[in-house]
């Protein structure tokens, strides 16, 4: 079971090397980057943007470090203050907005990372370098803010503040990354790489069926094999423009069986497409028989 936690997104940073970009609101793969990091942690209780206000893929709660532009203990200390343990979380998870590539895999890897070293107070992502990424990372919430009270104490301030005074000083358990989720978009550069990498071979799908997903308020999980067989076996023996037709009459029929008391989801999808890839094979099969 997954460890319960809030979690705390940092989307107020200046952006110079992107000229003072709106850098959360940049768009890779047709999403904001800040809503591609809230993707990945839409399992916690609680969501804190440190950062201005805007329209996001989930609700969430907003804040503003004191002075703006603090920097990221500041922003972290202005998240922490800002409601998250409030659910009876332990755990706070901590990242930056700009991460395309941060799945929940990641996310999970460090609550379980968290929770398998009792005497850890941290779990911090590692690049492929094996440089710590403390905006990549799950926090346990009283020694957080334990070091922060510290901190300030000792400075005076949180603003300007480097965050190795605050992982410096908690006991650290890691976790390596994998090839692209410590991957963060600080240049143009960055970005177009970013952008070119999810229309890869290999990812193209998977980055697009999300994307949409997103777009449309959907959180369903679906075999795209099934459908992209379904697609070809109504292509092939019907006509090319079945295809999609037959895909949107599939979904369009697993809606109705959900919304009349059925049960819905995957598993209405997957039969509505068996239905509709032996009437398409069917088809086909009167095809040869007629040649």
């Amino acid at each position: 079971m997954t460890t319960p936690y809030d979690a705390v997104v940092l989307a107020g940073g200046a952006a110079q090397r992107l000229g003072g970009a709106d850098k959360p609101g940049v768009r890779v793969g047709g999403r904001a980057l800040l809503d591609r990091v809230l993707a990945a942690c839409r399992g916690a209780d609680r969501t804190v943007v440190v950062g201005d206000s805007r329209p996001t893929v989930r609700p969430v709660r907003w804040t503003r470090e004191d002075p703006p532009g603090g920097g990221p203990l500041a922003a972290l200390d202005a998240g922490v203050c800002a409601g998250v343990g409030e659910s009876g979380a332990d755990v706070l998870l901590v990242l930056s907005a700009d991460l395309p590539f941060l799945d929940e895999d990641t996310v999970h890897r460090l609550l379980g990372a968290l929770a398998d070293a009792p005497d850890a107070e941290a779990a911090l992502l590692t690049d492929a370098g094996g440089r710590d990424q403390p905006l990549v990372a799950a926090y346990r919430a009283a020694p957080l803010r334990r070091e922060l009270a510290r901190i300030t104490e000792e400075r005076g301030t949180l603003a300007g503040g480097p965050l190795r005074q605050l992982t410096g000083a908690l006991r650290l358990t890691r976790v390596a990354a994998g090839p692209l989720a410590s991957f963060d978009c600080d240049t143009w550069e960055d970005i177009a790489t970013a952008r070119a990498r999810i229309r890869e071979h290999g990812t193209v799908l998977d980055e697009w069926i999300t994307a949409v997903k997103d777009e449309l308020g959907i959180e369903l999980d679906v075999d795209t094999g099934v459908l992209l067989d379904l697609a070809r076996d109504a292509a092939h023996g019907v006509a090319r423009p079945a295809a999609p037709l037959t895909t949107f009459l599939v979904g369009y029929a697993a809606a109705r069986a959900g919304g009349a008391g059925g049960e819905g989801g995957p598993e209405a999808v997957a039969e509505a497409a068996r239905k509709a890839a032996a009437l398409a094979q069917r088809w086909a099969a009167e095809q040869d028989e007629a040649g």
